[in-house]
Parts: structure tokens; sequence; C-alpha cells
């Protein structure tokens, strides 16, 4: 008895769910697919990321901090309720590999790039990601390719400056070079 009614004294707190995120998400498959499983290049795929980034990326659409002529006006109506169903939603969903086909030169000079820059410390092994840290590993190559080119002009730079000072110096080839290897990641 005394659990129950100290449980009323307590303030609410807001559980993020999945199920109404799978809802929510409807929209969203026009562009990241179904069950956040993109098939272009011009969207990330969002299945499987973590949770964490996932909110922190639609928060800071809303809020300006990242930019995106696409996705700020949809982020700019979403509750942070939507942001965390969101999120839930599409880090539960299994990512699903692309078609793409990794050069094998430019994925092994990728991989020795991504060992020099210490890529792992932040992405993990096998760049799954944690927490703020996205998972890249199997993301789309040109997504990819866009977002090394977009820190390294400072087009993108809702990190903290982190991403910025690991891409001022990378080259054009670097950058495909990694985009390779990370796409070719599972």
């Amino acid at each position: 008895m005394w659990a129950c009614c100290a449980a009323l004294w307590l303030p609410s707190v807001a559980f993020a769910d999945a199920q109404a995120g799978a809802t929510k998400a409807a929209v969203c498959s026009a562009c990241h697919g179904l069950t956040g499983n993109s098939t272009t290049g011009e969207y990330p795929s969002l299945a499987g990321q973590t949770a964490r980034y996932l909110y922190l990326q639609l928060r800071d659409f809303k809020a300006g901090r990242r930019s995106d002529p696409r996705m700020s006006p949809m982020a700019a109506n979403l509750s942070p309720d939507d942001m965390h169903d969101l999120a839930d939603y599409f880090a539960s969903q299994k990512l699903v590999a692309t078609d793409f086909k990794a050069d094998a030169v430019k994925v092994d000079a990728g991989r020795k790039k991504s060992e020099e820059l210490l890529c792992t410390m932040c992405h993990l092994g096998g760049f799954t990601g944690q927490n703020e840290m996205p998972r890249v590993a199997g993301q789309q190559y040109t997504y990819i390719v866009k977002q090394l080119q977009d820190f390294r002009a400072k087009n993108r730079t809702n990190d903290a400056g982190n991403m910025t000072s690991v891409t001022k110096t990378l080259t054009d080839a670097d950058i495909e070079n990694l985009a390779n290897y990370i796409a070719n990641l599972q």
C-alpha cells in the first residue's frame, strides 16, 4: 500500500516507447526505408543505430544545431517524447546489409587510415558506435562520403568539433577510402 501511495507522489517519468515509435516512423520510411534501412546513399540507414545518437540528432535538427533542407522541417514539430520513441524504434531494428561493392584496395587503404586516425577510440571496434557516437559500419557509402566532407568543410558542426578536427587534413582520396572501408563493415 505504502509503495503504491509513494509512487503517486513521485514525478511522472516519460519512457520511450518503441511501439509508438513504429507508428510515428511511417513518415520516415519514405527516405530512410522500411524499418530504417535506406536504399539510397542520399539518406542514412537508421536501423540499429544507437538510440542516444538518434535522439541527439533529432534534437539538434529541431534546435538548428544541425541543418538539412529535408530533415530540419521534419524534426521541427517533434516533441522530446516523439524523438525518444523514434530513436528507440529505429535502434531496435536490424540493419540490413547494403548492396555496395567495395574496392578491396580502397578498403585496405581506408582501414589503414582509420587506424592512423584512431577512429575506433570513439566509434569502437567494428565501428559499431556507442551512446552519442554513431554506428557507421554498413552505412550507405554516399552518405559516409558526404558526412566526412561536411565535417571537413565545417558544414556540419554539431559534435563539439571532434570530427572537424579529425577530418581537416583528409584528402578526397582518404574520404573515399574510409567510406569504402566503413561501408564494407557489417
